[in-house]
């Protein structure tokens, strides 16, 4: 792996931390650049309370000096603010006390049961702590470097809402995905439509009201990708492959689609494929369309990516699921813990950091180079001679 990354830290544990090893020396990257993407992390109607509690300010602890990457690796640290109230609950020393919080009554569609199986944990809490959506705040920091690095190869990436519960956004995008999210960070659920986004509102308020929750369907796309990243010679270098690893790894994911996706299922090959047509000189080629989505054959073709994912409802529900206590079999109803109605925008922002890891990865494998001076003329030189018109 030329880009590899890990995250560690419990939802309600002193802080998160990441590293990242793999970028070029020479990147300018901020703490301020990396904490706005934070911040995007936490906006959307539906979220909990959670989001007001913590700000997700991050700290460089080693792979950068004076605003630049060493080319060494880059760790971050996001500090819990709520971490003063569960000091002792999840003080790693020694307790004899009686511990507080403890989860014995596992929530359907939560990892909460099968992990406790695994892991031989009595108290559930050591697994809702890790698999808790809150280590994606370190996914989102850790990808924000990935995305200055693509911002500097000329690669944007953006994402929108198109689906919460049954109401779909069914408005078109045809604007530039490097301005994308300054439309969809305006509307509270992320989509593009104010008819859709008024109808979104109100079902996560009746959810809400109903002790329910909502999932939905997001779209993450990038443009300016180089033609080439990515490989049909052996399955593990396909480039679809690591998106669909990197969407499906995301909590609650049940589904992720390229281009057409499903729709392709059912569409016959004369509408499925994308036509060429002559470029304005020999070697250029014009696409008719961009069904296949930026990738054909595990290539990117030079068009934008478009990924799509299917969120499921949170498994927290303020009106428990029936469930089971697990250390006497009594039937009971589900564990309650603070927790969002609907986090279907948080995803979107998060989908945006996930395709970034994957394309920083592809951008390294095609073009090499320990430093941006190194890498950029290479990109440049091949994009000049090979992007689509």
């Amino acid at each position: 792996m030329l880009l590899r990354y890990l995250t560690a830290g419990e939802s309600h544990g002193k802080g998160l931390v990441g590293i990242i090893e793999g970028l070029p020396s020479g990147l300018e990257i901020s703490n301020g650049y990396i904490h706005e993407q934070l911040k995007r992390r936490k906006r959307g109607y539906g979220r909990g309370n959670r989001q007001n509690i913590e700000d997700d300010g991050v700290e460089f602890i080693s792979g950068v000096r004076h605003g630049l990457t060493l080319g060494s690796p880059i760790t971050l640290f996001v500090p819990n603010k709520d971490w003063k109230n569960w000091d002792e609950i999840m003080q790693s020393e020694p307790y004899s006390g009686q511990v507080k919080r403890k989860l014995e009554v596992p929530r359907p569609g939560h990892a909460d049961l099968v992990g406790g199986i695994k892991y031989r944990h009595s108290d559930m809490r050591n697994v809702l702590e890790r698999s808790s959506a809150r280590e994606t705040t370190m996914r989102v920091a850790i990808a924000s470097i990935a995305r200055k690095f693509l911002e500097d190869c000329g690669i944007h990436v953006a994402s929108r809402v198109i689906q919460i519960g049954a109401i779909q956004d069914d408005t078109e995008f045809d604007a530039p995905v490097s301005s994308l999210n300054e439309t969809a960070d305006l509307s509270r659920v992320r989509c593009l439509g104010k008819d859709a986004e008024e109808r979104m509102v109100a079902e996560i308020d009746r959810c809400k009201k109903a002790g329910d929750t909502l999932g939905g369907v997001f779209e993450v796309f990038a443009s300016g990708c180089p033609v080439g990243m990515g490989s049909y010679s052996q399955w593990d270098r396909r480039l679809e492959g690591d998106i669909a690893k990197q969407f499906m790894s995301l909590n609650a994911i049940k589904g992720v689609e390229i281009g057409l996706g499903f729709v392709s299922g059912r569409t016959p090959g004369s509408l499925a494929h994308d036509e060429f047509l002559p470029g304005s000189k020999v070697g250029k080629i014009r696409y008719v369309t961009n069904r296949s989505g930026g990738i054909d054959g595990g290539m990117t073709t030079g068009q934008s990516i478009v990924v799509r994912a299917a969120m499921k409802p949170l498994a927290t529900l303020m009106q428990p699921l029936r469930s089971v206590k697990v250390s006497t079999n009594e039937p009971t109803s589900a564990h309650v813990e603070r927790s969002d109605v609907c986090a279907v925008p948080a995803a979107a922002v998060i989908g945006e950091s996930l395709l970034v890891l994957s394309l920083a990865e592809a951008v390294l494998d095609k073009f090499g180079g320990d430093s941006m001076s190194e890498l950029l003329p290479r990109l440049k030189e091949w994009n000049a001679t090979t992007s689509p018109e």
